[in-house]
């Protein structure tokens, strides 16, 4: 492997152009082409990096043998075909979320880059913030207690996806985010919906929606999620039996505030009425200042070189999209609970 690891990203729109900024600034990596179907895209990546191979077809990437890892920021359709063919192609994969369009997809996808020894990272960016890691690493060393409860708002103003309703859009990064909290995935979920802008559409989709999972140990979580909000509001409340968590990623610098709040019944003193509540100190521990996705381009560097698997592996992707797919079919079922298998 030569000394920078030669890298293609395809897709040089809203999220491409990210890749393209963060991976110009990892040492161990080099973009060594640039593709995409619409060649306005291609037009400032041509005039900014002119060293940089940009091309509309991404067949020119999986010939080309001196390039190692392919990096895609497209449409979700388009995700299984291109990955699929980069793995065949040899080259290692990073893959926007939602990591496809269906379980069965990504379970082949998964089995592909096992058998050519590959490495597949699914981008779900948030496992890689400080915050996240912070709050992680409370809820491992047992400072919160059991875990109760997760709740999560992620709302703003668009951006409609064309191809996808906003569960997929948004609700992948809160269940992903849960998944990692917890360590393992949900058992069953539930989801109901709207369209209004979208609704008289050749393809309607869902602008806003709440989702319910229920995890092991009788964890419930839940999810509000919109395109149509006036406000950007990205909140998550973890409660657990000792302490609770309301972790604002907006917030600029105090984004984790730890509160030694609860409430207990001692049935042998209270009743269910009189119970004995819990108002303790408010701890906002200090998050380091990272930018994430930078974070996570040098992990996805660092775990080709040292053949190791990525924090947001396959089966990390996986796990995200048999929620998300169950809640597809909650939707279309009037928001039955639909069991995970």
């Amino acid at each position: 492997m030569s000394k920078q690891l030669s890298i293609a990203i395809i897709g040089a729109g809203y999220w491409g152009k990210n890749l393209i900024r963060v991976f110009n600034a990892v040492p161990d990596a080099r973009i060594a082409a640039v593709c995409d179907a619409n060649e306005k895209r291609l037009v400032p990546v041509r005039a900014q990096h002119p060293h940089i191979l940009v091309t509309k077809s991404a067949d020119d990437l999986f010939s080309d043998r001196s390039i190692q890892a392919v990096l895609i920021a497209t449409p979700p359709a388009t995700h299984f075909d291109l990955a699929r063919r980069a793995l065949d192609a040899g080259k290692h994969v990073w893959i926007e979320k939602p990591m496809t369009e269906t379980v069965a997809d990504a379970e082949e996808l998964a089995r592909l880059a096992r058998v050519k020894k590959h490495i597949l990272l699914v981008d779900h960016t948030f496992l890689y913030t400080a915050a996240v890691r912070k709050m992680k690493e409370l809820i491992e060393r047992g400072e919160l207690g059991a875990i109760r409860y997760l709740d999560s708002e992620r709302i703003n103003l668009g951006l409609i996806q064309p191809d996808v309703n906003v569960i997929y859009d948004l609700a992948a990064h809160d269940i992903s985010i849960f998944n990692h909290l917890l360590g393992y995935a949900p058992v069953a979920v539930h989801a109901i919906g709207a369209s209004h802008v979208t609704k008289k559409s050749v393809n309607p989709r869902e602008e806003l929606a709440y989702v319910g999972l229920r995890y092991p140990n009788d964890i419930m979580a839940q999810i509000r999620v919109s395109w149509l909000s006036p406000v950007k509001i990205r909140k998550m409340l973890i409660g657990g039996s000792k302490k609770m968590i309301i972790y604002d990623d907006i917030e600029p610098t105090e984004k984790i505030r730890v509160y030694d709040h609860g409430v207990e019944i001692d049935f042998e003193k209270d009743t269910a009425t009189d119970p004995t509540y819990r108002s303790g100190d408010v701890l906002i521990p200090h998050i380091e200042n990272n930018e994430a996705l930078l974070d996570e381009a040098k992990h996805f560097v660092s775990c080709i070189r040292e053949k190791k698997q990525p924090l947001t592996d396959a089966a990390n992707g996986i796990a995200v999209m048999k929620a998300l797919e169950a809640a597809n079919v909650s939707l279309k079922r009037n928001g039955e609970m639909v069991a995970i298998a």
